[in-house]
């Protein structure tokens, strides 16, 4: 799955000031983030990929559709895309959550419902008592799951993912990591994430993107941008805390004990170089 921009500008359509000047990459598979302080122009390049606006601008090809108002073929490249909004609730209307889903599957003329249900619940972590339930009244971590479901009902090549993080406990945010490495290894998803809870980040991406005041500044693997503690205080974006750590150890000792996406493995080396 390739995603191309190619110098794609957008203006705000009230005050006619740009939010994306010349942005330019390309995503080809794995997991893709998008960081940088608020406002910065991340949401926007998600709504552009989700086709919901239009650069002014450039041009945006997704696995070789041009996204465009004057495209006919847009809603072959939309039954392409999940989507899981930062805030699930906005996107629920029905009263239960087999409803929910249901509805998703039936604008995709999808005739095996029932089996697509409980498979998606499943794989979502959710189990069947959940089917009969209002999403409204879910937690925010069901919610989020919820929004999963229904977007990878009808399977999509590429997942859409603003502030998964947000509002989730350590436990939920690792379920959801495990879930999208799952996406990503077996299902061979292209999964892209807006979010700066880098700790998350540093265990599942695969390239970061730093986006500040609408322009790409900064794009490369997970370990040189999430690594790079300069650039991270730069733009104002959290250090992970397992390479905070061991930027500590090397000023404090000398000693390169590595960096590590998990804290158990960190440990683990910490022991090592102290034996």
């Amino acid at each position: 799955m390739e995603i191309i921009f190619n110098k794609v500008c957008y203006k705000n359509k009230i005050t006619k000031k740009f939010i994306l000047k010349d942005i330019s990459f390309k995503i080809n598979d794995g997991i893709n983030a998008f960081i940088g302080p608020s406002g910065s122009g991340k949401t926007t390049i998600l709504k552009l990929l989700e086709t919901m606006i239009f650069p002014d601008l450039g041009t945006i090809k997704i696995n070789g559709f041009i996204s465009e108002n004057k495209n006919k073929s847009l809603d072959k490249l939309r039954e392409e895309i999940g989507i899981v909004y930062q805030n699930p609730q906005s996107q629920f209307f029905k009263n239960t959550v087999k409803e929910e889903i249901t509805f998703a599957l039936t604008n995709y003329n999808y005739k095996e419902k029932e089996k697509t249900i409980k498979e998606t619940i499943k794989l979502v972590g959710l189990n069947n008592n959940y089917l009969d339930r209002n999403p409204f009244e879910l937690s925010s971590s069901e919610q989020m799951f919820l929004s999963l479901a229904i977007s990878l009902a009808f399977q999509p090549k590429i997942l859409i993912l603003d502030r998964p993080f947000k509002n989730l406990d350590n436990k939920n945010k690792e379920k959801i990591i495990k879930l999208l490495k799952m996406l990503k290894y077996r299902y061979k998803k292209t999964i892209i994430i807006s979010d700066n809870d880098t700790d998350s980040l540093f265990k599942i991406s695969d390239k970061i993107f730093i986006i500040n005041r609408g322009k790409l500044v900064e794009e490369g693997n997970k370990n040189d941008i999430l690594g790079n503690l300069e650039l991270l205080k730069k733009y104002d974006i959290n250090i992970p805390k397992t390479v905070n750590f061991t930027h500590l150890v090397m000023e404090k000792t000398g000693k390169n004990i590595g960096i590590r996406e998990e804290i158990n493995d960190l440990i683990k080396d910490v022991y090592r170089h102290v034996k």
